[in-house]
């Protein structure tokens, strides 16, 4: 295996590069901002990467102290990868790097996004000064993977990967480009609903909320 190439500058710039600015590695992390996953889960969300490389990827980040593999308690027992506590805090890196994205004035916007993706938008860009304050607790459920969200006082406070630790308000089952379509305006809940391509369960009310306070960058 070719060694890894080193820019060689005494310049934390530098040395932040030489640890996440490989080719995907950035997309790794990415993907364990909301929680922790398994290879496979990681392979599903990145399709275009292939096996070898996401798994030297995994290992040069876990070599380097952003990531950390660990294997759940029994009776899962399943090897899963999460940020370390260091890794966590390129949270401001990531939302930097979405501003400056969203502004440019070359590149075009195109092609698929992970069940994430979709999530981490939302919690970019949730608006929730919207009529008066609210607070209710959300499980949804996409395909595979289950989230689980909590506004308070009209504020996200939380949004991650994982089953919510109680019982939710509302409970949501839908398709991914669903949600996508219902959060962006392009398909009102209603017609989702109508159309049983959406399914809420509880409150309604809160689940109608949620989507009014989905902005979408300008």
């Amino acid at each position: 295996m070719a060694e890894r190439r080193s820019y060689g500058q005494a310049c934390p710039i530098a040395h932040a590069l030489d640890m996440i600015g490989e080719r995907w590695a950035l997309l790794v992390v990415r993907e364990l901002r909301l929680g922790q996953r398994r290879y496979a889960d990681l392979a599903a969300a990145l399709p275009d990467i292939g096996p070898s490389v996401l798994t030297q990827r995994l290992r040069d980040l876990e070599r380097v102290g952003v990531l950390r593999r660990r294997t759940l308690p029994p009776p899962a027992a399943a090897k899963v990868y999460e940020l370390t506590p260091w890794g966590a805090e390129l949270e401001p890196v990531f939302a930097a790097l979405r501003r400056w994205g969203m502004r440019s004035p070359v590149v075009p916007l195109a092609g698929e996004v992970s069940a994430d993706t979709v999530f981490l938008g939302l919690r970019a860009y949730f608006n929730g000064d919207a009529g008066a304050p609210w607070s209710a607790t959300y499980r949804v459920q996409l395909e595979r993977d289950v989230y689980h969200l909590v506004v308070v006082d009209g504020a996200l406070s939380d949004v991650r990967r994982g089953e919510y630790p109680g019982e939710p308000d509302a409970r949501v089952t839908t398709d991914q480009h669903t949600l996508q379509a219902v959060l962006r305006r392009e398909r009102s809940l209603a017609d989702a609903v109508e159309a049983g391509v959406l399914a809420v369960d509880g409150d309604v009310q809160a689940v109608r909320r949620l989507v009014d306070a989905a902005s979408t960058p300008a």
